[in-house]
């Protein structure tokens, strides 16, 4: 697709992360990695684990919640306890969600940009980004002070409608057409994110998502677990 004097314009491809590109909560998976190198006491009126809610929580509180635990801690500290939980994440034989992972590869291959839209925090998503050759993330981006020491706040959850507002600025940044845009979620929450591109992708088995995928015809692939396969350049 092309725009006005020829020029192409890009195809972006959004995805989210946990459950839909890694198998796990990348936020629950990291905080029992970092639990067992600095044993902590869970903030005052934090959840005790990261998934411990009720129907009534709302995620972005949650997601808030969540963040609260780290204040005090240096982004310094938590970014490089990111690249080290990833490395050995990374490593596990039921890692990644291998149909996604295998679209990543595809849009790369079709020259589209890869772009990931998370709940999750930049420490932990850099080096996903890296590895798949991401051009951007939208995440839960967290508030530090001047001596770089986080204060447990974020700017903004990525969380519902965050993701979607975001995938409409990014594409609108690039100057691209949102119906060639494509975007995978696994979550109900992924919806306005799947409604915001004209290629959306249902990834499992959100009774919400697939019953949307039934009306509106898209594609739903399932989320099979399994190794990371690196592909040689």
């Amino acid at each position: 697709m092309t725009a006005a004097g020829g020029t192409e314009r890009p195809v972006l491809a959004f995805f989210d992360v946990d459950e839909t590109v890694l198998a796990e909560k990348s936020m629950v998976a990291f905080w029992e990695h970092w639990l067992a190198r600095r044993p902590a006491r869970p903030a005052a009126g934090a959840p005790r684990s990261p998934t411990e809610t009720t129907a009534t929580v709302d995620r972005e509180a949650l997601n808030r919640s969540y963040y609260r635990r780290y204040a005090g801690v240096t982004l310094a500290a938590l970014e490089a306890g990111g690249r080290l939980w990833y490395d050995g994440y990374r490593r596990g034989d039921a890692a990644f969600v291998l149909p996604v992972v295998d679209a990543v590869a595809t849009h790369r291959a079709e020259g589209h940009r890869i772009v990931l839209v998370s709940g999750s925090m930049r420490p932990l998503l850099a080096p996903l980004a890296e590895e798949l050759g991401a051009s951007a993330v939208a995440c839960t981006e967290l508030v530090a002070g001047a001596d770089g020491v986080l204060t447990g706040e974020v700017h903004r959850p990525m969380i519902g409608r965050a993701k979607a507002e975001a995938a409409v600025r990014i594409m609108r940044e690039h100057g691209a057409d949102p119906g060639a845009c494509f975007a995978y979620g696994d979550h109900e929450s992924d919806l306005a994110l799947l409604r915001a591109v004209g290629e959306p992708v249902v990834v499992g088995d959100s009774p919400v998502l697939n019953e949307e995928a039934r009306r509106r015809g898209w594609p739903v692939v399932p989320a099979r677990r399994g190794p990371l396969r690196v592909r040689s350049a």
